[in-house]
């Protein structure tokens, strides 16, 4: 049998961990729209040092000659992006000792349900190497595949912690109301995570594309910057509102056939605030001049958006009696 408040620890360690992942991928946005992730141009130290400096005077005369011959083309020390930067690395670390206890305290499972303990296991190994391939995007200087992969990581970690989380509430799961269910109703589910997924590639290459123009004008000028944004931009912009009438389809379906306390209705209703949040904070990219606080916030919205849709499916997977996954 396992120990309840052994099963509680887990799950709340897990919880914990999946929103600390979610965190760091805000602040990675942010770092990534204020132009800061070479506000820290080495790794793991900042300018040679552990705790970064708050003025120039605190480094070497030479320092743009020490990092030029590293092959960095400008590395102006700026108090604000080295430290934006350094705090995204401090939140990061913190999630490395988070997944190591959420790993350890999995080990309960280890003879009752080995699946969940490897599922915990995974995300810990996966989030070192996570932390190896944040040191190879400052090495790559940020290469825009470096940073999608990255990111993608993060997407990849967060699913296994979701996964691992979830198995262990089978019971519960499988106690949910998923009677009315068809096999339309699943497959839609389907589609609506595979086109989110579409939708976040896309987005990811945009990305890439607007780190460019943000470049070529040095962060500043945001006005001007859509008038070079490339056809995919407008294919995805347009990709959003089938996001949004096959995941408000879905909604309506949890909604005609559930009670008001269903676990289902208020992760129904929390994936629909997300998609909302995402399409607002798109169309203030789109028409606002490229706000810098919209960036982040439309990143974090299309990881949440999978993560809700993830978790939903994995709820009437059990819900409807299956028990492999």
């Amino acid at each position: 049998m396992i120990n309840p408040a052994a099963a509680a620890r887990f799950r709340r360690l897990g919880t914990l961990t999946i929103f600390a992942v979610y965190f760091v991928i805000l602040v990675g946005g942010i770092v990534r729209a204020s132009g800061a992730g070479m506000g820290c141009p080495d790794w793991p130290t900042c300018f040679g040092q552990w705790v970064p400096p708050t003025d120039e005077s605190q480094l070497p005369a030479n320092y743009h000659q020490i990092y030029a011959a590293r092959g960095y083309e400008s590395t102006t020390f700026n108090p604000v992006k080295t430290w934006t930067e350094y705090a995204n690395r401090l939140v990061g670390v913190s999630i490395g000792f988070l997944i190591f206890l959420t790993a350890w305290s999995s080990r309960i499972y280890f003879k009752t349900d080995k699946t969940t303990f490897y599922l915990a296991l995974s995300s810990f190994f996966l989030v070192g190497f996570q932390g190896w391939l944040g040191s190879a995007v400052v090495a790559s200087n940020l290469k825009p595949f470096m940073i999608t992969l990255h990111m993608l990581v993060a997407l990849f970690i967060v699913a296994l912690l979701i996964y691992a989380i979830s198995r262990s509430q089978k019971p519960l799961l499988s106690a949910l109301n998923a009677n009315w269910v068809t096999p339309r109703f699943r497959l839609v589910l389907k589609i609506a995570m595979g086109i989110t997924l579409i939708q976040v590639a896309m987005g990811t290459q945009v990305r890439e594309a607007v780190d460019f123009i943000a470049h070529q004008h040095s962060y500043i000028d945001r006005e001007y910057w859509r008038d070079s944004f490339p056809l995919i931009f407008y294919v995805h912009r347009s990709f959003s509102s089938i996001i949004l009438f096959t995941n408000l389809w879905l909604a309506w379906k949890i909604f005609k056939n559930v009670d008001n306390n269903s676990l289902l209705l208020k992760v129904a209703y929390a994936l629909m605030g997300l998609i909302v949040t995402a399409i607002l904070a798109g169309v203030s990219l789109d028409r606002l001049g490229f706000p810098a606080f919209a960036q982040p916030v439309h990143l974090l919205m299309a990881n949440l958006i999978f993560g809700a849709q993830f978790f939903l499916f994995i709820c009437l997977h059990y819900a409807t009696g299956k028990t492999h996954l």
